[in-house]
């Protein structure tokens, strides 16, 4: 399979952060851009302990990201690294970042709907 970014479809595309996808058999492949200072944790809240509850894998094109996990612990992913994002993380970009990501279709969907339910309200 494969896609050009520029014809995945816009899920979310506001100042500072854009979000595209497509579906590929059970997973989601994403394509982000998020400007700096963006932290998503705010549109988590309500979520099993305010956190994302998908997994995910990627990659960092450019840019610099930091993860938050349940227990405390934190991690910072930077250009040309590649990443593991268990359940139970929320993410803060400390630099214009660019990033792939892949994510089991399902739950990503159902952390996506949430974040787009909170974002119109």
């Amino acid at each position: 399979m494969q896609e050009l970014k520029e014809k995945l479809s816009s899920l979310i595309d506001v100042p500072g952060v854009k979000f595209q996808t497509v579906d590929w058999g059970d997973m989601k492949v994403g394509y982000m851009n998020f400007a700096k200072g963006t932290d998503v944790t705010p549109l988590l809240e309500g979520l099993p302990n305010n956190m994302c509850q998908c997994p995910h894998w990627g990659y960092m094109l450019k840019g610099k990201m930091r993860a938050r996990y349940t227990d405390g612990r934190e991690e910072v992913m930077e250009s040309g690294q590649l990443y593991y994002l268990p359940p139970g993380h929320t993410v803060k970009f400390e630099e214009d970042t660019e990033l792939v990501e892949f994510s089991p279709k399902q739950e990503m969907n159902e952390v996506l709907n949430y974040v787009v339910n909170k974002m119109k309200a």
